[in-house]
């Protein structure tokens, strides 16, 4: 095993002052600070390593930091109290003042070591400055070199858009060790296969993460091509053990000090702090943030912050309001029971939180066709309800007339303004026609078939739920076309979803603005929105219309949005209400009703 370790050595030289009347006659001694490295191999050399080296000694009654200095600035001699301490050491790219996150050579050092001076007597400290990186290694099995054109690379490093916290492995670089200074909350690797298959000339693509990497260990990739029945696969071993380069993980104290927040943790209405916080020196229970409108006067305090882990530390700030830039501070409490506000405030803007347009339908016009209502009116002048954002089925269900519309308001029925929406579910001349409304437009009628319908609208907003007033009415299944499980004299079924995502029209069939197109005569094209690979959140709500389930009443109804990856930003968002949630494959109950009104996108 090779052993990369940087060691700081102290001797502690004590004696008793000539002056006693000048010292109250307290002890003394006298600390002189000595410096060596040992098989570093790093790019520094060991006098660089030497010059860089930060130096803090505390008193280990966690009473605080008693000397800070850059080992090249030291004085000979340090006089200190009798007493324990601790040694802090850190070196290399980490002490800089502007570090570089990401590098194929400049290594980081951290180590701690206790000394007690005594008085008469000379005392001696080493401490053991391992190496601190998160370190990745890149290979390239000889098949990818075989099946690749030349250029093909692995990108990896601790952010996916940030070129400064990565590295590019060529296929020159298989093998080498990378280095990353990594800080903030369980930080992640990320990384992005790309090359031109010789086969064809497409473009290949692979990426993935390695969630929590820790500071001292090396996380090996291992790439291989792979060919399966014309299908292609790629390959990735990590190896997030201890290893023959870095045999070692000592305790490291941490720095006290707010912690970076990655813009996925930053929510329209919310966001959350991290923090460092040197255990040694406060207590675990005294954590506390305090935060304010940027410029505002009072600081408002959380609650104690969550221990994550030993010295990281988080807290959920609450309450906030959209596209608004909030200033915080991290409050520690001493072991002596004070409390002390760390220097430096952060500052970080929450997300935008748009609502949707005409949220209580009390717009339409009949701009498209004297047959049915649109949920717009090109005469607004409010401009989000010139266009149309809103659309049902009305387009096809009124081919045959305007009283086959399945989708109208209601002056009768309504819980905000002068109507809601009644979405009513028919029987059209030979089909059924399921009462809807929906973000997207319709599509065409495909004869007595069926249709085409375009679902989303452009949005790239992060809601925590949607909330509505409902009134739902139904009945027993009397036209049943499936699917399977589902038969006449079943229950009818109300459906209201939500769901963000960030779909490809290409992938998807349909347009920019609304990129997901079903058809309803091939199932192929209707999306489960629980397993789609594109859906970052979605949330439901379904009555059914059994005595049992009765809705024939007003009610607010809150639907969460259960997001299934929080570091992805939706592109669109498709909001979907049914009174017969199988309509699409023409099932459900003639004269099922559903009313909606006011709805609302929430940002808790």
């Amino acid at each position: 095993m090779n052993r990369k370790l940087f060691y700081v050595s102290l001797a502690v030289l004590v004696a008793l002052p000539a002056c006693q009347n000048t010292l109250d006659n307290s002890v003394q001694g006298a600390l002189s600070l000595s410096v060596n490295t040992e098989n570093t191999k790093a790019a520094m050399s060991s006098d660089e390593l030497l010059a860089s080296a930060d130096v803090r000694i505390y008193k280990d009654d966690f009473s605080g930091m008693v000397r800070h200095y850059k080992y090249s600035e030291m004085p000979q001699a340090i006089y200190l109290p009798v007493g324990g301490y601790r040694v802090d050491v850190v070196a290399g790219e980490a002490a800089k003042s502007a570090p570089a996150v990401a590098s194929w050579e400049q290594k980081s050092y951290k180590g701690s070591a206790a000394v007690s001076i005594k008085a008469s007597s000379t005392s001696n400290v080493t401490v053991a400055a391992k190496v601190s990186n998160v370190v990745s290694n890149v290979s390239f099995d000889e098949s990818v070199d075989q099946f690749f054109a030349s250029d093909y690379s692995c990108t990896i490093g601790l952010d996916a858009e940030d070129a400064a916290q990565q590295l590019v492995y060529k296929a020159a670089d298989s093998g080498k060790n990378g280095f990353f200074i990594a800080s903030g909350f369980e930080p992640s690797l990320v990384w992005k296969f790309s090359g031109k298959l010789l086969s064809d000339g497409s473009d290949f693509t692979k990426s993935g993460s390695i969630p929590a990497v820790e500071n001292g260990k090396r996380y090996k990739l291992a790439l291989k091509y792979i060919e399966k029945n014309g299908l292609v696969d790629v390959t990735i071993l990590v190896d997030d053990s201890l290893n023959d380069i870095y045999d070692d993980i000592i305790f490291v104290p941490v720095s006290t000090g707010i912690s970076a927040t990655s813009k996925y943790d930053i929510w329209g209405g919310h966001f959350t702090a991290f923090a460092d916080v040197d255990e040694s020196e406060y207590t675990q229970d005294g954590v506390f943030f305090e935060y304010r409108e940027k410029n505002a006067s009072d600081w408002i305090r959380t609650s104690a912050a969550t221990r994550v882990s030993e010295g990281s530390y988080s807290s959920v700030v609450s309450g906030l309001k959209g596209a608004t830039e909030y200033e915080y501070r991290l409050v520690v409490t001493k072991q002596s029971g004070e409390e002390e506000i760390v220097d430096g405030v952060s500052v970080i803007t929450t997300d935008a939180t748009p609502s949707v347009p005409n949220s209580s339908f009390e717009t339409v016009s009949h701009d498209e066709s004297k047959n049915y209502y649109s949920f717009y009116d090109p005469s607004s002048s409010d401009d989000s309800l010139k266009s149309k954002w809103w659309c049902s089925g009305n387009q096809g269900s009124t081919t045959v007339g305007s009283g086959y519309q399945i989708t109208y308001p209601d002056a009768n029925e309504k819980q905000d303004g002068a109507q809601s929406m009644c979405l009513e579910s028919r029987y059209v001349v030979i089909k059924f026609a399921a009462g809807n409304l929906f973000s997207g437009h319709f599509g065409e009628t495909l004869g007595m078939d069926g249709g085409t319908v375009f679902f989303g609208r452009p949005f790239t907003a992060r809601p925590t739920a949607m909330r509505l007033w409902t009134k739902y009415s139904g009945g027993k299944i009397d036209k049943c076309n499936g699917p399977d499980g589902v038969s006449a004299g079943d229950w009818d079924k109300a459906s209201l979803r939500i769901a963000l995502g960030d779909w490809d029209y290409k992938k998807y069939g349909g347009d920019a603005n609304s990129p997901i197109l079903v058809n309803t005569t091939n199932e192929s094209t209707f999306v489960d929105f629980n397993t789609d690979e594109s859906t970052i959140a979605f949330g439901e709500k379904v009555f059914t219309s059994d005595e049992a389930n009765s809705t024939d009443v007003w009610q607010q109804i809150t639907i969460p949005l259960d997001y299934h990856t929080t570091t992805k930003t939706p592109t669109h968002i498709v909001i979907s209400f049914a009174a017969s949630m199988y309509g699409d494959y023409f099932t459900g109950h003639t004269g099922s009703k559903l009313w909606v009104d006011k709805v609302e996108l929430l940002y808790e």
